[in-house]
């Protein structure tokens, strides 16, 4: 039996303000926040010719990778050798958003403060170094910290244990929605009292042989290899695929009356998360973006938003042929002639794709924009699609007042996810 009118106001009621105050970001524009922001805001191109491994002999040889980043600042030497990159950038994220918000974990609050870190592939690098090592050298030459380093969890057991919480932890490994996925289930366990403030976000570092290969089979990366720095051009019609990307988006969300207690200064306010499935294709997108129409309608319902409220949309906005025609076409369907009141930029065009570390990078630009009041650019869009037909922030990062900003995420599977933020008042 459905809930009753009165039911549901007493539920909505009980549910507790969430707002953002502290974020850290190790990505391919630069390994701080401001670093972050100030690439995105300046049209920085972060995308260049793979350096980690020889790509010759692939299909696709760029990537956005993370530069002059050391674990050693965040962790001491030991721990470092003890954990993959991916874990290495989610906690350096973390540290650096926690020390953002200025929280401090003790003995008192650890249990009230939890973590929540998705990723789409995880230590997949680790995989491949040790099965060379187990072909070459043989089964007794493997690390004993090989498992330990190479599963997806360990970006938030490893967060945890770096920084001391003891509150709700978990991993969502939804693909390219994984980092939209945790900050929307860290959202709901502050919202409903499980936890005083969760650390969330995505963290991936998949610029490795195999993933290329893979993607590259799939003929769904980028072979733009003599223009690296034009590769990712997400809405454009000389689009031909998605660009890899590295790096981890972390935030740190808090109930409003904890973070009013001690001080804290306030970024937004996140007021709405929906998630939904296309059950339609194992890496296709349902026609028309129908799954994605859903995950945007819910989190304005669950916000309690309406369409004319939207200022803003970070867009999943891949580079890629399928992608771009049919998120735009899902925002039209649910924003209706709003959508052509607001603007819409893929930050991928500069960081490339973090896979399940997107929503985490996202969601940062997300929050900042709404902080800001200020939206970054979707470079390299020269000739626009004739099905992309929104106004997509071409070239040059724009001042307008941002009062909701929404961040999609879509992930292989058919996950969709729709987070929103709103300034804080």
């Amino acid at each position: 039996m459905a809930p009753s009118e009165k039911q549901v106001d007493e539920i909505q009621r009980s549910k507790k303000r969430v707002v953002i105050t502290g974020m850290g970001a190790i990505t391919p524009l630069g390994n701080t926040l401001a670093d972050y922001w100030q690439g995105l805001m300046t049209s920085k191109n972060g995308i260049d010719r793979v350096t980690a491994f020889d790509a010759s002999n692939h299909g696709s040889q760029v990537a956005g990778q993370v530069e002059g980043f050391d674990p050693l600042e965040y962790m001491d030497r030991k721990d470092v050798k003890r954990a993959a990159r991916f874990a290495h950038f989610a906690i350096a994220g973390s540290k650096q958003a926690i020390a953002d918000a200025k929280l401090e974990i003790t003995d008192l609050n650890a249990e009230q403060v939890g973590v929540m870190i998705g990723t789409g592939i995880g230590g997949i690098q680790v995989m491949e170094d040790q099965q060379e090592i187990y072909l070459n050298k043989g089964p007794s030459r493997c690390s004993p910290f090989m498992i330990p380093m190479m599963i997806a969890n360990m970006a938030a057991g490893l967060t945890a244990i770096q920084v001391g919480a003891k509150g709700p932890n978990s991993c969502s490994v939804t693909a390219c929605a994984a980092g939209s996925n945790a900050i929307g289930d860290a959202f709901r366990l502050v919202q409903n009292g499980y936890a005083q403030a969760m650390i969330c976000g995505g963290t991936e570092s998949a610029v490795t042989p195999l993933t290329f290969a893979g993607f590259s089979s799939m003929r769904a990366m980028s072979t733009r290899n003599d223009d690296p720095t034009h590769a990712s051009r997400p809405f454009d019609k000389d689009r031909d695929g998605f660009v890899l990307g590295e790096g981890s988006g972390i935030l740190i969300l808090e109930e409003l009356e904890h973070a009013i207690s001690r001080g804290a200064r306030i970024y937004a306010e996140m007021v709405g998360y929906g998630m939904s499935c296309d059950a339609y294709h194992m890496t296709g997108i349902a026609p028309g973006g129908e799954g994605a129409v859903r995950a945007i309608r819910l989190a304005l319902k669950d916000g309690g938003l309406a369409p004319e409220d939207v200022s803003y949309v970070n867009a999943h906005g891949t580079s890629t042929p399928v992608n771009d025609p049919n998120e735009t076409a899902a925002i039209k369907t649910v924003l209706g002639d709003h959508a052509y009141k607001i603007t819409v930029s893929s930050t991928k065009s500069m960081t490339g794709h973090l896979l399940g570390g997107s929503g985490g990078i996202e969601g940062v630009a997300a929050v900042m924009a709404v902080a800001n009041d200020r939206v970054p650019p979707t470079i390299n869009l020269e000739n626009p699609d004739p099905a992309c037909d929104l106004d997509y922030v071409a070239h040059k990062s724009r001042e307008q007042t941002v009062n909701v900003a929404l961040s999609n995420s879509f992930g292989f599977g058919g996950h969709n996810v729709t987070l929103a933020f709103k300034k804080y008042k």
